[in-house]
């Protein structure tokens, strides 16, 4: 794969406003930046949700064949709204999909949510939402403490345009986050973007941040047109910069200096192979957004620039930002970093690194390690050749039926009631429950994708764990810092849990300073060796450490998108009494057109899948529970 081309200078137009930006390449030079233009580690970084849109359609996987569908006509249950205490979020019913586009019209998944800090049973949740065919960012509020749900739209079909013109349309959006402020403003963050010729003759690849706000309705209408973070003009189809995986908080503590602020962190990818972590902030409602300020500045702890340019300096690799905020107002923003050295070939652990700002965003002190970190298997390894390039999560044993593409991300918070005391979580596929005597061991990489391999991923031995590292000096330093990641404490020490893998965690603190973090878990009856999964709460406070199952049955793996898109984060919203998780569910069964309907004579009827089994079609719905705290 020829290496992308260099270029000096990364779209300064973009990176200097907060306005749209004006740097469009040639198209007498234009070369697409696809998927395949992507460096192997920009490939391994880049969201599940861009990937998707850069690599088309995924034609590579297209023909994983399913079991055929146990058709059976549908009634009732495919708009169920209840699985247990479990409840839909998005309030659509399933439509049918042509085989090529399954899961496209369908699916909601990379959930996310919050509580108003004022009135804690009006809830907001947002979603990758694929109703329409394509992807948008979708938004379902509750007002009763998540026991009913209504939907809301996110006016996100065009904003204002480039050069003058009026408006630029998008074609699709995703990667939402939604947070409150301290006066009941909701404020949601949505990725646009448009796909270029590799699927529709409009060259367009254009890309843009827009946050909506939520005034005085809950979440129940937003703002319009979205007001932009960053945007990149490349109408002409240069394909030359990206912006990707975007996440949003806000100041809500009212005694903060910067009360309200708004806060933007992401990633930039250029065609040089670099990736960069920016922010911007808001200081006027999410009306308008301070120029992007660098986050993930030169430090020696990125000792390794990788072969590629350094243009602002060597932590030249990064991906998986989150920002949050204390009660004094410091601003934290975490994220991955893969410039470290390691001591030896075998060795393929990265670093998660931590950037403060006390300034409200205008400024941040040099990266401190929260700690290392090993990323998930390489899927085409293990689960039979699927998806090149990317990791997923392989069940023990011999088959393969989780193949969905998934990473390990940081997420933190600062205890409210203690602003010097900062936890941070991330997954990690060597730790302490990892058995590296008795077989699993890093094994360096695969050298066609870049992404790691270890001993002992379908033998049992091997497991993906959510660790945790904590700082007492408001993130100065971090225990994950000066402690192996072989002996950091894990969210959940549950009976059923070594060697069972948890991932896609989200985080947050009560009020009163109870951590509380939701994951996926495979913890529960035969999930380590079907590839299903459930989601489990684990609640620490001076009373000691709870784990709840939040889900009423196991959820099977995807098969919408040919079963590799499944999302890429799960999160959850927290009260002082009560937590409500989200999550992509996969426990509905699809629909299809029954076979010999749809003819001349014969009227069209939809079936369902018969079975919730692994190899049966299943849809994607954002579900939560509400869970008892205290």
């Amino acid at each position: 794969m020829p290496r992308p081309r260099t270029i000096s200078v990364i779209s300064m137009t973009i990176l200097s406003t907060a306005a749209i930006g004006l740097s469009a390449g040639s198209p007498a030079t234009a070369r697409p930046f696809g998927y395949h233009q992507l460096s192997k580690l920009q490939q391994r970084h880049v969201s599940g949700l861009l990937s998707t849109v850069l690599n088309g359609e995924d034609p590579a996987n297209a023909a994983r064949a399913l079991a055929p569908n146990r058709a059976r006509p549908s009634a009732a249950a495919p708009c169920a709204n209840r699985f247990g205490a479990d409840v839909k979020v998005n309030q659509n019913c399933l439509n049918i999909a042509d085989p090529d586009l399954q899961g496209r019209g369908q699916a909601q998944n990379e959930t996310w949510a919050a509580a108003d800090p004022n009135h804690p049973d009006h809830v907001i949740a947002t979603y990758n939402d694929y109703r329409r065919g394509d992807g948008t960012c979708g938004v379902s509020y509750s007002l009763d403490g998540a026991r009913t749900w209504s939907d809301a739209t996110t006016p996100n079909g065009f904003s204002r345009g480039f050069g003058g013109a009026p408006r630029e349309y998008w074609q699709s959006g995703g990667d939402t986050s939604v947070a409150w402020d301290s006066r009941g403003n909701a404020y949601l963050s949505c990725q646009v973007f448009n796909r270029g010729n590799t699927v529709s003759p409009n060259p367009d690849q254009s890309s843009a941040f827009l946050v909506f706000r939520s005034t005085g309705t809950d979440g129940a209408s937003w703002n319009f047109p979205g007001r932009p973070v960053a945007a990149h003009d490349d109408t002409a189809g240069a394909g030359n910069f990206l912006l990707d995986k975007q996440l949003l908080t806000v100041d809500a503590n009212p005694r903060s200096p910067f009360r309200d602020r708004v806060y933007v962190s992401w990633t930039t990818f250029a065609d040089d192979g670099t990736g960069y972590i920016y922010e911007a902030y808001s200081a006027d409602y999410g009306e308008t957004f301070s120029a992007p300020v660098l986050v993930s500045a030169d430090t020696p702890l990125c000792a390794n620039a990788l072969g590629f340019p350094t243009p602002r300096g060597r932590c030249n690799q990064n991906q998986d930002s989150q920002p949050f905020v204390g009660p004094d107002g410091a601003l934290y923003v975490v994220f991955n970093n893969f410039n470290n050295a390691t001591a030896n070939a075998a060795d393929n652990h990265n670093q998660v690194l931590l950037a403060r700002s006390a300034d409200g965003g205008r400024t941040f002190a040099a990266p401190v390690l929260v700690g290392n970190y090993h990323e998930l298997p390489d899927c085409a390894t293990y689960q039979n050749g699927q998806d090149p390039g990317r990791a997923c999560v392989p069940e023990k044993g011999p088959s393969a039926n989780s193949v969905f593409r998934a990473s390990n991300y940081p997420i933190g918070g600062v205890d409210p009631r203690h602003p010097d005391r900062i936890l941070v979580t991330y997954g990690s596929y060597i730790n302490r429950n990892s058995d590296e005597n008795t077989g699993c061991a890093p094994a360096g990489f695969n050298p066609a994708t870049g992404v790691n391999r270890y001993t002992g991923v379908k033998n049992g031995t091997c497991n993906n764990d959510i660790v945790l590292s904590a700082s007492a000096n408001s993130g100065a330093s971090f225990t994950g810092g000066t402690t192996d990641v072989r002996q950091l404490p894990v969210v959940t020490t549950a009976a059923g849990q070594a060697r069972t893998d948890q991932f896609w965690q989200g985080a947050a603190f009560t009020p009163d300073g109870t951590f509380v973090v939701s994951y996926y878990d495979r913890q529960y009856g035969a999930d380590e060796t079907t590839g299903f999964s459930d989601i489990t709460v684990s609640a620490a406070s001076g009373a000691g450490v709870t784990h709840i199952r939040a889900t009423s049955g196991s959820m099977p793996p995807p098969t919408q998108f040919s079963g590799t898109f499944y999302g890429d984060y799960a999160g959850i919203a927290v009260t002082a009494r009560t937590a409500y998780p989200v999550w992509s569910d996969t426990r509905p069964p699809d629909l299809f057109l029954c076979p010999g309907t749809g003819t001349p004579g014969v009227p069209p009827r939809s079936c369902e899948a018969g079975a919730p089994n692994a190899s049966i079609a299943n849809d994607q719905d954002t579900y939560t529970t509400s869970v008892g705290i205290r």
